[in-house]
């Protein structure tokens, strides 16, 4: 079992390693729960660009992705019309891929109708877990799948409703981040904590 360790002697998992932001989101954020809807449109944006990036990428984005997308909001989001979307493909700050943008613009419509279907998105997307945190066992990261059995149905669930960038290796990401599941390695020091 390989465990990284910073300056700090914390054990952390090995992904997080390499750099300051990719630790403090490994230390803070990764695998708490959060039942917050915004924060769960937040990660369902920021997972869906970045398929086919680094994550570190995403990171050294993400402020410049909360300011271009109104802090994730999506009631904004859902009004987005040709003109601003022709502005967020001009904005350096974010990736500018016209299917991940045009993406989040639909996906925002499809979050409030899940938000009127269930009360809140919340409700919705727990229920792949059961509604709780799953806490997995997996002592080296070699060992987390890319996906799972419940990331397959959350993802066909999803595209039902029409959402787009949501396949299963996203969908199990997406849960990573949100603690539907705890994926630390057991010899993390965030594995109990979370």
């Amino acid at each position: 079992m390989r465990i990284e360790t910073a300056a700090d002697d914390l054990a952390r998992c090995r992904w997080a390693a390499g750099h300051p932001l990719l630790a403090e989101y490994h230390d803070r954020e990764w695998g708490v729960p959060v039942h917050d809807d915004r924060k769960l449109f937040e990660f369902l944006v920021l997972d869906a660009f970045q398929a086919g990036l680094s994550w570190l990428t995403i990171l050294k984005k993400r402020e410049n992705f909360r300011t271009a997308f109104e802090g994730f909001d999506p009631q904004r989001i859902c009004r987005y019309d040709e003109r601003k979307i022709a502005r967020l493909l001009q904005d350096p700050g974010i990736i500018r891929n016209r299917l991940k943008v045009e993406a989040t613009v639909g996906n925002a419509r499809s979050f409030l109708g899940v938000q009127e279907e269930f009360g809140a998105f919340d409700r919705y997307i727990w229920q792949f877990t059961g509604g709780r945190t799953r806490v997995n066992t997996f002592e080296s990261q070699d060992r987390i799948p890319a996906k799972t059995r419940e990331s397959e149905a959350m993802s066909r669930s999803l595209g039902k409703r029409g959402f787009r960038f949501v396949g299963p290796t996203i969908c199990y990401a997406f849960m990573q981040a949100a603690g539907m599941v705890n994926d630390h390695v057991t010899g993390c020091f965030r594995y109990r904590q979370v």
